[in-house]
């Protein structure tokens, strides 16, 4: 499995609120339909691994940025 993305603390708190329900529903029986969490999970996991890779290609825009700016003034000197 893929390595899981660091969650914010909504992300955390909306995730445990669903396993919760998960758990509550497991406790009625095995034959309880659980896939809209299960669904609902996916989904909060995979928003966060797209935040993370946003958050990482930002980071490198701005390094680079950095990296030019800082470039620029050495030869202006």
């Amino acid at each position: 499995m893929a390595k899981d993305p660091k969650f914010t603390a909504g992300e955390t708190a909306k995730l445990g609120w669903y396993i919760a329900r998960m758990a509550k529903r497991g406790i009625a029986g095995e034959t309880v339909h659980q896939g809209d969490l299960e669904r609902r999970v996916d989904r909060i996991i995979d928003g966060a691994r797209e935040r993370e890779a946003r958050q990482a290609a930002d980071a490198a825009a701005a390094a680079k940025a950095a990296r030019k700016a800082a470039a620029k003034a050495k030869n202006r000197k």
